[in-house]
């Protein structure tokens, strides 16, 4: 449903997502063989806010991951609405500069500023929280008035628009075949209560949810696209956070899939547990669902429950991989480095976890704080909160000392990317999981685009990877498993991602790619010391 306020005036408003910041799990390294991609993901807060906004006001969408907002589009604007996550704040803070150069307000909403409000003193007006009733007072303010307030105005939800009221994204002002992925959300909230997560302070722990009939929705609308992503991943900050509701939705998707000729695949976020989810797995792997990222953080029971994690340690951690893995789901894995339970001995563990779980992509990731979590007030409250101009890696003081902590990162990213490492755990793949997967009938993939996609792929694939790269003898052993059992689309998806990763690993290990994702810390650090570091950090990998 849209905005249902009777307004007077017309607005302008252009929307605008800022860039992301690199990351191991964005695969920005690896656009360039797909073609026409240049962005992860549809921006899907941004896009349902978009949605809402009155009819009779119109609306322009920029993803500056694809292209950027222009002094044209700020002068056409009456208003311009940010959103973004902690990671993008440099580029939110740049947008507001560009905006009020161009005389115009600047309005925040999503994760970022309803975490951390202060984070953002230049913007005019700021939204927090979901939508609800805190929308609609910021639509009739502007309704009233475009001028710029005397002071800062803030508006926040108390009463949130229940999901099954939710209107459908505004998939029809953007491209869906610049997006890598397709992006979908069925719930929001988590039951659990990790210590580093913000999910239950932001969006509750009691999952709500979509109707099936609205999932059915947003993907006829995805698929009336030409050139739409073959694979959608749904962002629920929990897949099974309802695993009843999870279960009765499902049969939805089959059906849906039946009736198009399983055009699409999709990947989700869970907790480990759902290895224990038999029945929710069969359904899964009956709809098509590949990809599974799961918060695995790290392998040691102990420091799991010293996280608040306790649901990965309530089952053998490598044998509920074995389990996802048999329903066809390649597990990608969550690690953090620099918990206050490390030890000497757990960069040992984690590159031994690494080689017996044989799971291939792993964003290993130093520890941050985030701003309404259980973590970041327990670091306040010992005055281990690091201020963002120190050009340090991450906002923790570690226990451990900091250029022990980094350089073990350093270590462990350089043995899991290692490209002869890699590729042997993508060859366990081909038997373990790709082997597993239903292979629906191609009728609802066979079209021009995406046979124009897979082309631009295969070529480029073969080409960069399988021809120019150092890595090319590592990568043909998995090509030559995979394509003796037809596993073509598979194997497409090995050449993707590899390239991505031994690229972004490279630049880490060179110090041009910060060592904490959701940090904007280090991102200055020049490259003559982190080359002068490289060497004897490769020799001891």
């Amino acid at each position: 449903m849209r905005c249902t306020l009777a307004t007077a005036s017309q607005r302008r408003v252009l929307c605008v997502f800022p860039a992301y910041t690199p990351s191991f799990g964005t695969f920005s390294h690896a656009y360039r063989l797909m073609g026409r991609v240049h962005a992860f993901m549809p921006p899907q807060g941004l896009l349902l806010i978009t949605a809402y906004l009155p009819a009779s006001w119109p609306v322009r969408f920029i993803d500056e991951n694809i292209s950027r907002a222009s002094a044209a589009d700020f002068a056409w604007a009456d208003v311009v609405f940010v959103s973004g996550m902690h990671v993008q704040a440099p580029q939110i803070h740049n947008i507001a500069a560009r905006v009020h150069a161009a005389g115009k307000i600047a309005v925040l909403g999503g994760a970022s500023v309803s975490g951390a409000p202060e984070f953002y003193p230049e913007f005019d007006y700021l939204h927090i929280g979901e939508i609800g009733d805190g929308t609609d007072a910021l639509i009739a303010r502007l309704d009233d008035s475009v001028a710029a307030p005397p002071a800062q105005v803030r508006f926040e939800t108390k009463d949130r628009l229940p999901l099954c009221d939710f209107p459908l994204p505004a998939y029809d002002l953007i491209r869906l075949d610049r997006y890598l992925l397709g992006s979908l959300q069925f719930s929001s909230g988590c039951p659990y209560r990790c210590e580093f997560c913000d999910i239950p302070a932001l969006y509750g722990r009691q999952p709500r949810l979509k109707t099936p009939e609205q999932i059915i929705a947003e993907l006829d609308a995805m698929l009336a696209q030409p050139g739409h992503p073959p694979l959608v991943y749904f962002v629920d900050d929990n897949f099974i956070g309802n695993r009843k509701a999870a279960r009765e939705m499902l049969p939805h998707l089959i059906s849906w899939q039946r009736g198009h000729g399983y055009p699409l695949q999709f990947a989700c976020e869970a907790t480990l547990n759902l290895a224990k989810q038999a029945e929710i797995l069969a359904l899964m792997r009956e709809a098509q669902f590949v990809t599974v990222f799961v918060g695995i953080e790290t392998p040691e029971v102990d420091a799991l429950k010293a996280m608040r994690k306790d649901q990965n340690a309530t089952l053998p951690m490598l044998e509920a991989i074995k389990t996802l893995n048999s329903y066809g789901l390649e597990v990608t894995s969550g690690i953090i480095l620099g918990l206050d339970t490390d030890t000497a001995d757990s960069e040992s563990r984690l590159k031994t976890f690494i080689d017996l779980s044989q799971v291939p992509i792993l964003t290993i990731n130093l520890l941050q704080a985030l701003p309404r979590t259980p973590l970041w007030d327990r670091l306040k409250r010992d005055g281990r909160l690091i201020a963002d101009d120190t050009g340090l890696e991450s906002n923790v003081r570690f226990l451990r000392p900091y250029d022990e902590v980094v350089a073990t990162w350093r270590r462990c990213v350089a043995y899991a990317y290692d490209p002869e490492r890699l590729f042997a755990r993508f060859v366990h793949q081909v038997d373990a999981t790709y082997a597993n997967r239903v292979v629906g009938p191609a009728r609802g993939r066979l079209t021009i685009a995406n046979l124009r996609r897979a082309l631009v792929l295969a070529f480029n694939v073969a080409f960069r990877v399988g021809l120019v790269a150092d890595y090319r003898r590592p990568f043909w052993r998995v090509a030559r498993r995979a394509l003796r059992r037809g596993q073509i689309d598979a194997l497409l998806g090995v050449g993707f991602a590899a390239h991505h990763l031994i690229q972004f690993s490279r630049e880490a290990l060179r110090g041009q790619q910060n060592a904490s994702f959701y940090s904007t810390h280090g991102r200055e650090r020049t490259l003559e010391a982190a080359d002068e570091a490289a060497p004897s950090l490769r020799q001891s990998a």
